[in-house]
Protein backbone atom coordinates (compact mmCIF):
# COMPACT_ATOMS: atom_id res chain seq x y z
CA UNK A 1 0.00 0.00 0.00
CA UNK A 2 1.02 3.63 -0.51
CA UNK A 3 2.04 5.96 2.30
CA UNK A 4 -1.19 7.91 2.55
CA UNK A 5 -3.22 4.69 2.70
CA UNK A 6 -1.12 3.38 5.57
CA UNK A 7 -1.40 6.72 7.40
CA UNK A 8 -5.19 6.74 7.07
CA UNK A 9 -5.52 3.14 8.26
CA UNK A 10 -3.32 3.98 11.25
CA UNK A 11 -5.63 6.83 12.21
CA UNK A 12 -8.69 4.61 11.75
CA UNK A 13 -7.14 1.90 13.92
CA UNK A 14 -6.57 4.35 16.78
CA UNK A 15 -9.97 6.02 16.47
CA UNK A 16 -11.66 2.62 16.45
CA UNK A 17 -9.62 0.78 19.07
CA UNK A 18 -8.58 3.34 21.70
CA UNK A 19 -12.05 3.97 23.20
CA UNK A 20 -12.63 0.21 23.43
CA UNK A 21 -9.33 -0.33 25.24
CA UNK A 22 -10.14 2.52 27.63
CA UNK A 23 -13.35 0.74 28.60
CA UNK A 24 -11.74 -2.62 29.41
CA UNK A 25 -11.90 -3.41 33.15
CA UNK A 26 -8.42 -4.96 32.94
CA UNK A 27 -6.94 -1.65 31.87
CA UNK A 28 -8.92 0.63 34.14
CA UNK A 29 -8.95 -1.37 37.37
CA UNK A 30 -5.69 -3.30 37.47
CA UNK A 31 -3.09 -1.44 39.56
CA UNK A 32 -0.36 -3.33 37.72
CA UNK A 33 -1.37 -1.64 34.45
CA UNK A 34 -1.95 1.72 36.08
CA UNK A 35 1.50 1.69 37.67
CA UNK A 36 3.21 0.95 34.34
CA UNK A 37 1.11 3.52 32.54
CA UNK A 38 0.08 1.42 29.55
CA UNK A 39 -3.67 1.90 29.80
CA UNK A 40 -5.60 4.42 27.74
CA UNK A 41 -7.91 5.44 30.54
CA UNK A 42 -10.00 8.62 30.29
CA UNK A 43 -8.50 10.08 27.12
CA UNK A 44 -9.20 13.78 26.70
CA UNK A 45 -10.24 15.03 23.23
CA UNK A 46 -6.74 16.46 22.73
CA UNK A 47 -5.14 13.11 23.66
CA UNK A 48 -7.53 11.30 21.36
CA UNK A 49 -6.57 13.51 18.39
CA UNK A 50 -2.87 13.36 19.29
CA UNK A 51 -3.10 9.58 19.42
CA UNK A 52 -4.71 9.47 15.97
CA UNK A 53 -1.90 11.56 14.49
CA UNK A 54 0.85 9.60 16.22
CA UNK A 55 -0.69 6.26 15.29
CA UNK A 56 -0.98 7.53 11.71
CA UNK A 57 2.71 8.40 11.69
CA UNK A 58 3.65 5.10 13.33
CA UNK A 59 1.81 3.27 10.56
CA UNK A 60 4.65 4.42 8.29
CA UNK A 61 7.46 2.97 10.42
CA UNK A 62 7.56 -0.54 8.88
CA UNK A 63 8.44 1.04 5.52
CA UNK A 64 11.76 2.21 6.92
CA UNK A 65 13.07 -0.89 5.14
CA UNK A 66 12.30 0.74 1.76
CA UNK A 67 14.65 3.64 0.78
CA UNK A 68 12.13 4.92 -1.80
CA UNK A 69 9.18 5.00 0.59
CA UNK A 70 7.59 8.20 1.91
CA UNK A 71 9.12 7.79 5.36
CA UNK A 72 12.63 7.40 3.92
CA UNK A 73 12.25 10.66 2.01
CA UNK A 74 10.59 12.69 4.78
CA UNK A 75 13.66 14.03 6.60
CA UNK A 76 16.20 13.97 3.77
CA UNK A 77 19.57 12.18 4.07
CA UNK A 78 18.94 11.26 7.72
CA UNK A 79 15.89 9.07 7.10
CA UNK A 80 17.28 7.86 3.76
CA UNK A 81 20.50 6.65 5.40
CA UNK A 82 18.54 5.08 8.26
CA UNK A 83 16.30 3.35 5.73
CA UNK A 84 19.27 1.91 3.85
CA UNK A 85 20.68 0.52 7.10
CA UNK A 86 17.38 -0.98 8.21
CA UNK A 87 16.78 -2.49 4.75
CA UNK A 88 20.14 -4.26 5.04
CA UNK A 89 19.59 -5.42 8.61
CA UNK A 90 16.02 -6.63 8.03
CA UNK A 91 16.72 -8.48 4.79
CA UNK A 92 15.06 -6.03 2.41
CA UNK A 93 11.56 -4.69 1.93
CA UNK A 94 8.69 -6.52 3.63
CA UNK A 95 10.71 -8.74 5.87
CA UNK A 96 11.50 -8.17 9.57
CA UNK A 97 9.82 -4.77 9.87
CA UNK A 98 6.57 -6.11 8.42
CA UNK A 99 5.90 -8.49 11.27
CA UNK A 100 4.12 -8.85 14.58
CA UNK A 101 7.50 -8.97 16.31
CA UNK A 102 8.46 -5.54 14.97
CA UNK A 103 5.10 -4.01 15.96
CA UNK A 104 5.41 -5.29 19.53
CA UNK A 105 9.07 -4.30 19.78
CA UNK A 106 8.40 -0.79 18.46
CA UNK A 107 5.53 -0.42 20.92
CA UNK A 108 7.60 -1.47 23.92
CA UNK A 109 10.48 0.75 22.78
CA UNK A 110 8.19 3.79 22.50
CA UNK A 111 6.63 2.99 25.88
CA UNK A 112 10.05 2.83 27.54
CA UNK A 113 11.05 6.10 25.88
CA UNK A 114 7.84 7.82 26.98
CA UNK A 115 8.33 6.82 30.60
CA UNK A 116 12.10 7.28 30.85
CA UNK A 117 13.31 10.13 28.63
CA UNK A 118 10.84 13.03 28.28
CA UNK A 119 12.99 14.87 25.71
CA UNK A 120 13.33 11.74 23.58
CA UNK A 121 9.60 11.17 23.90
CA UNK A 122 8.84 14.70 22.70
CA UNK A 123 11.21 14.33 19.75
CA UNK A 124 9.51 11.09 18.76
CA UNK A 125 6.06 12.66 19.06
CA UNK A 126 7.09 15.58 16.84
CA UNK A 127 8.62 13.28 14.23
CA UNK A 128 5.55 11.04 14.10
CA UNK A 129 3.19 14.00 13.80
CA UNK A 130 5.29 15.43 10.97
CA UNK A 131 5.43 12.06 9.27
CA UNK A 132 1.65 11.69 9.49
CA UNK A 133 1.08 15.13 7.94
CA UNK A 134 3.57 14.36 5.15
CA UNK A 135 1.99 10.98 4.44
CA UNK A 136 -1.56 12.28 4.10
CA UNK A 137 -0.38 14.95 1.67
CA UNK A 138 -0.42 18.15 3.72
CA UNK A 139 1.44 20.75 1.68
CA UNK A 140 1.49 22.73 -1.56
CA UNK A 141 1.38 20.62 -4.77
CA UNK A 142 4.59 20.89 -6.77
CA UNK A 143 6.38 22.97 -4.12
CA UNK A 144 8.67 20.76 -2.05
CA UNK A 145 10.28 23.49 0.04
CA UNK A 146 7.01 25.31 0.69
CA UNK A 147 5.34 22.00 1.57
CA UNK A 148 8.15 21.23 4.01
CA UNK A 149 7.67 24.62 5.67
CA UNK A 150 3.93 24.05 5.94
CA UNK A 151 4.56 20.62 7.44
CA UNK A 152 7.04 21.98 9.98
CA UNK A 153 4.75 24.85 10.93
CA UNK A 154 1.72 22.61 11.44
CA UNK A 155 3.75 20.03 13.34
CA UNK A 156 5.16 22.59 15.75
CA UNK A 157 1.75 24.21 16.12
CA UNK A 158 0.00 20.92 16.90
CA UNK A 159 2.68 19.91 19.37
CA UNK A 160 2.34 23.29 21.11
CA UNK A 161 -1.44 22.85 21.30
CA UNK A 162 -1.05 19.37 22.79
CA UNK A 163 1.40 20.73 25.39
CA UNK A 164 -0.95 23.57 26.30
CA UNK A 165 -3.72 21.00 26.81
CA UNK A 166 -1.44 18.93 29.06
CA UNK A 167 -1.56 15.88 26.84
CA UNK A 168 0.03 12.89 28.54
CA UNK A 169 1.77 10.18 26.55
CA UNK A 170 1.42 7.09 28.73
CA UNK A 171 -0.34 5.57 25.70
CA UNK A 172 2.51 6.35 23.25
CA UNK A 173 3.77 2.76 23.07
CA UNK A 174 0.28 1.48 22.45
CA UNK A 175 -0.30 3.98 19.64
CA UNK A 176 3.00 3.05 17.97
CA UNK A 177 2.28 -0.67 18.21
CA UNK A 178 -1.24 -0.24 16.81
CA UNK A 179 0.06 1.89 13.94
CA UNK A 180 2.75 -0.65 13.00
CA UNK A 181 0.24 -3.48 13.22
CA UNK A 182 -2.21 -1.58 11.00
CA UNK A 183 0.56 -1.28 8.40
CA UNK A 184 1.26 -5.01 8.51
CA UNK A 185 -2.43 -5.89 8.19
CA UNK A 186 -2.79 -3.45 5.31
CA UNK A 187 0.11 -4.97 3.42
CA UNK A 188 -1.33 -8.44 4.01
CA UNK A 189 -4.24 -7.22 1.88
CA UNK A 190 -1.95 -6.57 -1.08
CA UNK A 191 -0.85 -9.08 -3.67
CA UNK A 192 2.58 -9.65 -2.05
CA UNK A 193 1.55 -10.11 1.58
CA UNK A 194 3.79 -9.97 4.68
CA UNK A 195 5.81 -12.39 6.85
CA UNK A 196 3.61 -11.70 9.89
CA UNK A 197 5.33 -14.35 12.02
CA UNK A 198 8.88 -13.41 11.01
CA UNK A 199 11.49 -14.94 11.33
CA UNK A 200 9.22 -17.54 9.75
CA UNK A 201 9.30 -16.74 6.05
CA UNK A 202 5.72 -17.66 5.15
CA UNK A 203 3.84 -14.64 3.80
CA UNK A 204 0.28 -13.92 4.82
CA UNK A 205 -1.96 -12.56 2.06
CA UNK A 206 -5.51 -12.68 0.79
CA UNK A 207 -6.53 -15.90 -1.00
CA UNK A 208 -7.56 -16.30 -4.64
CA UNK A 209 -5.20 -13.54 -5.79
CA UNK A 210 -7.62 -10.77 -4.80
CA UNK A 211 -4.98 -8.66 -3.05
CA UNK A 212 -4.79 -4.92 -3.73
CA UNK A 213 -2.24 -3.82 -6.30
CA UNK A 214 -0.21 -1.02 -4.69
CA UNK A 215 -0.55 2.39 -6.32
CA UNK A 216 -3.17 1.36 -8.85
CA UNK A 217 -6.42 3.18 -9.55
CA UNK A 218 -8.43 1.23 -6.96
CA UNK A 219 -6.19 2.37 -4.12
CA UNK A 220 -5.81 5.98 -5.23
CA UNK A 221 -9.28 6.75 -6.57
CA UNK A 222 -11.49 4.59 -4.38
CA UNK A 223 -9.79 3.25 -1.27
CA UNK A 224 -8.02 6.46 -0.18
CA UNK A 225 -11.17 8.66 -0.45
CA UNK A 226 -13.23 6.04 1.40
CA UNK A 227 -10.66 5.82 4.21
CA UNK A 228 -10.60 9.63 4.45
CA UNK A 229 -14.37 9.70 4.92
CA UNK A 230 -14.11 6.98 7.57
CA UNK A 231 -11.49 9.01 9.49
CA UNK A 232 -13.69 12.11 9.45
CA UNK A 233 -16.73 10.07 10.44
CA UNK A 234 -14.94 8.46 13.38
CA UNK A 235 -13.62 11.82 14.56
CA UNK A 236 -17.14 13.25 14.53
CA UNK A 237 -18.62 10.16 16.18
CA UNK A 238 -16.00 10.12 18.96
CA UNK A 239 -15.70 13.85 19.62
CA UNK A 240 -19.06 15.44 18.79
CA UNK A 241 -21.10 16.35 21.88
CA UNK A 242 -24.13 14.18 22.51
Amino acid sequence: MMGHTHALTGAIAWLGVAPTLAALPLLTESTRFIETGVMVNALTPAEFVAGALICSGAAMLPDLDHPSATIAQTFGPITWGLSKAIAWLSGGHRNATHSLLFAVGAGFGAHYLANTYPIGRDIMVVLLIGLALRAIGIGIPGKKFASAMVNIGLTVGLFAVFRSDNVGYAWLGLAVAIGCLAHVIGDCCTEKGCPVLWPMRQRWLLPWKIGIKTGRAFEQKFLAPVLSVVVLGLLYFRLAPL
